[in-house]
């Protein structure tokens, strides 16, 4: 049965937040400007006093509706501490990743393989990537491509060349892409 206040909005509830409203809600600025007054403790006369009925009204009902905010047994205001935990226990979980992305997170390296086998693939794979073959690279042009894909250039960069797919001139002023890369 829908509460007279769902009825006059004409909405209907879901059972629980739903991420897209609470970030709807937090996108609006008026809203989230009351949310924050809120979960600082401020009283309705004080959320948002500068605004006009109709703003502050809007603000608060797009509040209510994402779950952000609930009224207390004294029809005050208040900002429910497990709406967050609540909205991460609806994201289904990560799928499991094979092949090189299960090493990777959003494009960059989340850990080595242990197997060398597939460490040596990853690598290879990075340095495909990030250099041409026939091109030759400073060190400092080398670290920028790989930093794209590590924070830890140096270790990236010396384990391409213990593998064997980037060659070093002996003075170490140039790079390049060792050719069955």
């Amino acid at each position: 049965m829908q509460s007279e206040e769902d009825a006059v909005t004409g909405t209907t509830m879901m059972s629980g937040p739903h991420w897209r409203r609470v970030v709807a809600a937090l996108a609006n600025n008026d809203a989230r400007t009351a949310y924050a007054q809120i979960v600082l403790g401020a009283k309705l006369p004080d959320v948002l006093a500068d605004l006009n009925d109709h703003r502050r009204n809007r603000a608060t009902t797009a509040l209510l509706e994402s779950g952000l905010v609930e009224r207390n047994a004294a029809n005050e205001l208040v900002a429910p501490e497990a709406i967050f935990r609540d909205l991460l226990t609806q994201q289904p979980r990560r799928q499991p990743q094979t092949g090189l992305a299960r090493f990777m997170r959003l494009g960059r390296i989340e850990r080595y393989p242990a197997n060398m086998t597939e460490r040596r693939e990853l690598l290879a794979w990075i340095v495909s990537e990030a250099i041409e073959p026939g091109e030759h690279l400073t060190e400092k042009q080398v670290n920028e491509r790989l930093l794209s894909y590590s924070d830890d250039v140096v270790m990236l960069r010396r384990y391409m060349i213990d593998f064997g797919l980037l060659e070093r001139t002996p003075s170490g002023s140039s790079y390049s892409r060792h050719d069955e890369a």
